[in-house]
């Protein structure tokens, strides 16, 4: 039974889900091959503190290294979001023959959102690319993760705030869990 691009890109989604859990931005990577998934990866620049370890990179090398070649026509890469020009260039010099993305990256997305390195006729070799699969739940998950970053950031300002506070500022405004003078009406 052949498996539909959604299908793939469900596998996408759960490995981003990884990416997600270790404080990674969700953005997680499969690549096909007659059908069969040969490989998975997800971000890992914040594990492997490397500005290269994006999803679509790890992948690469993981496929390459599987399949004893670094030529990769007849794979597909199914990814949650448009590659940056690091990763579209990556799968140009791969030779990959098709990329399915879900969500456009508006701020640097490389295959034809902000630049289109993988349909460039200045480069030797073109990718297929099918937009927009499960652009909605990838988009979901991106908004859930940086929404969970901001909030987290905010709670680490708000008790960096109160600690630097004296404990009369604090009553001052009842941060202290009394009430202050006004409140209570004892002023």
């Amino acid at each position: 039974m052949a498996r539909t691009d959604e299908a793939f890109m469900l596998l996408a989604l759960a490995a981003a889900d990884d990416a997600a859990k270790v404080g990674d931005v969700p953005v997680g990577a499969i690549a096909v091959v007659e059908g069969e998934v040969v490989a998975r990866a997800h971000n890992q620049k914040e594990a492997l503190v490397d500005p290269t370890a994006h999803a679509e990179i790890l992948l690469l090398r993981d496929v390459a290294e599987r399949l004893g070649r670094w030529r990769l026509p007849d794979v597909t890469v199914y990814c949650t979001m448009e590659p940056c020009p690091m990763c579209a260039g990556a799968m140009v010099q791969a030779r990959i023959g098709r990329l399915v993305y879900a969500v456009d990256d508006l701020r640097a997305g490389a295959a034809g959102t902000v630049f289109d390195i993988v349909q460039s006729t200045v480069l030797n070799h073109r990718v297929a690319v099918t937009r927009g699969v499960l652009a909605e739940d990838a988009r979901a998950q991106l908004d859930a993760f940086f929404a969970a970053v901001r909030a987290r950031r905010q709670a680490k300002l708000e008790t960096a705030g109160r600690a630097e506070q004296t404990p009369s500022q604090m009553a001052d405004t009842g941060q202290n869990g009394a009430e202050s003078g006004a409140e209570s009406g004892k002023l």
